[in-house]
């Protein structure tokens, strides 16, 4: 379940920092939503990330102290 969640928070911020650099550069037009965007990006990659490495999934841990 944590490992789950890791992996969406990861794909979604990679998505969000994805479109938030681009209209920081220009490329693409988010109007005010631009450095927010960005900057959950940032926050939500490392959360993910960090789920993803040091969090032991709880399903694995069910099934070996039944």
């Amino acid at each position: 379940m944590i490992k789950t969640l890791g992996f969406i928070m990861t794909i979604g911020a990679a998505i969000a920092l994805i479109l938030g650099v681009l209209s920081i550069f220009g490329n693409m037009s988010m109007g005010s939503a631009t450095w927010p965007m960005t900057i959950l990006g940032v926050v939500f990659f490392f959360a993910g990330i960090g789920l993803l490495k040091y969090r032991k999934d709880t399903d694995a841990i069910q099934a070996e102290n039944s």
